[in-house]
């Protein structure tokens, strides 16, 4: 596997992106530690192009014959290498180099099946979040991969909500006219056990209070946190009442909730939150039951959290899982030599010992630049984690990760080579 050709570009019109990327792709293509062939394509763009998602498909498709599948979604904003795209006309592609016999691009009209000639291990999901049960799907779908893993995100546009998916075999079995565009349901690229990959979650939430456990639940209503009124624990926790209401309610809209099975456990020794948190919003109070109604379902046994956005909290964990990626990949043993290489701020390219072809990355709508400080400065901070790896992605309106739908968060999936 050698390293995945990618491009992406800005233009007020959607055939000069296409252009500039292309570019970018042959440019790579005539590298030698790039593919030169690749089958499979990523395409994100920001929901500014959602209108011409058609058009583009086919011009991309008519450029690069050689590039026979294809998947992807629109975003309100996408990532690129280094870069984020968001309230702008853009695009990001990358052309994986992983051999047809071990993916297989799959849609709602298309599910995604196993059989003798592929078994699937994991997959990149999108999903668009107007589908009835999506997250019980998204489970589903995940008990279909030997691994039970898959990442991704739910599909985020202020105008057509779309996904690409194209197959080999031409257009997918009953998708009709569509052409490799979709509303609705999910789609992606499940991989066999074959196809080597390194993924981790990114909190960006931090506690504000201990940890509790629900001990009675209706629905989405939390009624008693250890024994004792739901409602008077959130405000001891956050010092308020509802006595002065209007700053009370400003504090308890600013909160959100972490929830986590009964045998998992919430926070780190670090004080961060760990991948097992599903982070959630309030979405009511109940003064006569003395309840909080969260938007998740809750039963007896399970753990809550509250807790709050917090964009230092989010800068170091980004900065943690970069750190066990690399950790994961780099060998154990090293001279002083490599090591300074590895460790070297810039890189033109990954140094080869670090074992990266490609990078997928899955980051909240709500979070992106300004919530790190500046524009790209999520991005930059992947890159200075990975160096200079070819990298794709979007913002989601929901983050998708081992079998769960996650909010808040970042998910960062690195495809690895050959030792």
């Amino acid at each position: 596997m050698k390293l995945f050709p990618y491009g992406h570009a800005t233009h007020p019109q959607w055939r000069m992106a296409v252009g500039l990327v292309l570019a970018q792709l042959r440019a790579h293509m005539a590298l030698a530690q790039y593919a030169s062939s690749p089958k499979l394509g990523l395409l994100y763009i920001t929901d500014v192009y959602a209108p011409d998602a058609q058009d583009i498909l086919a011009l991309l498709s008519q450029e690069l014959p050689e590039v026979t599948d294809w998947s992807g979604s629109v975003g309100v904003g996408i990532a690129a290498n280094n870069v984020e795209y968001f309230d702008e006309p853009g695009m990001s592609v990358m052309l994986c180099d992983v051999s047809p016999v071990n993916y297989r691009v799959f849609s709602g009209v298309a599910p995604l099946s196993s059989g003798r000639s592929f078994v699937p291990h994991t997959a990149l999901l999108h999903a668009d979040a107007s589908t009835p049960d999506v997250a019980d799907l998204i489970a589903e779908l995940a008990q279909r991969t030997t691994s039970g893993y898959v990442f991704g995100g739910l599909v985020s546009s202020r105008s057509d909500v779309v996904q690409f998916a194209v197959s080999s075999d031409g257009n997918l079995a009953g998708q009709g006219k569509a052409s490799g565009v979709f509303v609705g349901g999910l789609s992606g690229v499940a991989f066999d056990a074959q196809v080597n990959m390194v993924s981790r979650v990114t909190q960006g939430c931090l506690p504000i209070a201990k940890q509790h456990t629900i001990t009675e639940a209706e629905g989405h209503l939390v009624k008693a946190l250890d024994g004792e009124p739901a409602l008077a624990v959130l405000m001891r926790d956050l010092n308020i009442s509802l006595d002065n209401p209007q700053p009370a309610l400003a504090k308890v809209r600013a909160t959100l909730v972490g929830l986590t099975s009964p045998d998992d456990n919430a926070v780190r020794t670090t004080g961060e939150f760990d991948d097992v948190v599903l982070v959630r919003h309030i979405i009511g109070l109940d003064p006569a039951r003395q309840a909080v109604a969260v938007a998740h379902p809750v039963e007896a046994g399970m753990h809550l959290t509250f807790c709050q956005r917090n964009a230092a909290a989010a800068r170091s964990d980004l900065m943690r899982i970069g750190a066990e990626i690399r950790e994961a990949l780099e060998p154990e043993e090293m001279t002083a030599d490599l090591a300074d290489a590895l460790n070297a701020p810039a890189q033109l390219n990954p140094h080869p010992a670090r074992r990266m072809a490609g990078a997928i990355y899955v980051s909240c709508a709500g979070r992106g630049g300004p919530h790190f400080g500046h524009p790209s400065a999520e991005l930059q901070i992947v890159r200075r984690a990975l160096g200079d790896v070819p990298l794709v992605g979007f913002f989601a309106g929901g983050e998708i990760a081992h079998q769960n739908l996650y909010g808040y968060t970042g998910v960062l999936t690195v495809f690895t080579t050959d030792a």
